[in-house]
């Protein structure tokens, strides 16, 4: 397995579904690259919030009472399709919690309970997106996807994870690209 070259890894990228895209687990959806190496790739889905379960629900399962009024009603989301009963939290800063992944210069990705803790008692990460499970690829499955023209690739912005509402999410992540989505075409070109 050749090593993925600096110049392609995309961690701390969004991968964005291809319009076309019709897989039911990541139709329309923006991906936060956590990890891309030459082990494989994690991410987490930001704009597919769970119908049916929000913060404050999550934490009754889990025996913490989370009292702060507007985080209570804030979605859960479905971070993708690998272990959906394992919770991740997104946050903005990275601070210093017990297994976080840092992204880039502002993110952390912490899957330990301690987070979720801190932000019970009022003292966790002003900004957070909590997810249940992750989207996950092998070693060459994520190459292989954008070789199929399956996705598209831009720099993540923090802003646009926790500032733009979640329904604006996919159509405000092509705008990053710079062009008009109603050019793209389902087939990749090769020369």
């Amino acid at each position: 397995m050749n090593p993925v070259p600096d110049c392609v890894a995309l961690a701390n990228h969004f991968l964005i579904a291809m319009p076309a895209m019709d897989d039911p687990n990541f139709g329309r959806t923006v991906i936060l690259l956590a990890e891309h190496s030459e082990r494989g790739a994690l991410g987490l889905v930001i704009n597919r919030p769970m119908a049916d379960l929000d913060l404050a629900g999550l934490f009754d399962r889990i025996d913490l009472k989370l009292e702060i009024s507007p985080l209570a009603s804030a979605p859960v989301f479905v971070g993708g399709p690998v272990q959906s009963d394992r919770g991740f939290v997104l946050h903005r800063p990275a601070g210093h919690w017990s297994s976080t992944v840092v992204i880039g210069e502002q993110l952390g990705l912490t899957s330990s309970k301690d987070v979720l803790e801190a932000v019970a008692a009022g003292q966790g990460p002003p900004e957070l997106l909590v997810t249940l499970g992750y989207a996950g690829w092998g070693p060459g499955q994520l190459e292989q996807e954008l070789a199929q023209n399956a996705w598209l690739t831009v720099p993540a912005s923090p802003d646009l994870i926790f500032s733009t509402p979640v329904a604006q999410r996919f159509d405000q992540a092509i705008k990053l690209l710079g062009f008009d989505p109603a050019f793209l075409s389902a087939s990749a070109g090769h020369a």
